[in-house]
């Protein structure tokens, strides 16, 4: 995937979902994190657990029910990220994936079936800078500073 900090929502594209999210860190190192998406009235909720990397990496995901989400939420004992998720769809037929973050900053993400292909991507839409590589930029990382630590994130 490719991440990219904006400074709002992309105007002039279609959008194909919209949802609020809420993200809680069991860990940080290794990534272990539980969401849950609030959609159309229904809530889903998924355990997420992430290898290290850039470009790409690792990623397994598995469904939670309420009540274990309720249950692994209770061990995290600070508030949520809270994100504001709209996804929309590129002329290129990828899909953007934009987030307000916090009420805070806005970042998207695009994903690629291979790192060939996201070398040989071009954005089509306004960003700010592109923060794919850098270390600190990820939400582990804003959990811990902004969670953890009680400090502001540096966009």
């Amino acid at each position: 995937e490719r991440k990219f900090l904006l400074t709002s929502f992309p105007e002039g594209l279609t959008v194909t979902e919209e949802s609020t999210v809420y993200q809680y860190f069991l860990s940080v190192e290794p990534y272990v994190r539980i969401r849950e998406k609030q959609k159309n009235g229904r809530s889903s909720y998924k355990l997420t657990i992430k290898g290290s990397g850039a470009l790409s990496r690792e990623e397994v995901e598995l469904d939670l029910d309420a009540d274990k989400f309720s249950r692994l939420k209770a061990l995290c004992g600070k508030k949520p990220v809270e994100k504001i998720f709209k996804a929309y769809r590129l002329p290129d037929g990828h899909t953007l994936e934009c987030s307000l973050v916090d009420r805070d900053f806005y970042y998207a993400e695009v994903e690629f079936e291979s790192e060939s292909e996201a070398a040989a991507f071009v954005p089509t839409f306004d960003f700010l800078r592109e923060t794919t590589y850098e270390k600190n930029f990820k939400m582990n990382e804003y959990w811990k500073v902004t969670r953890l630590e009680g400090d502001k994130f540096q966009t």
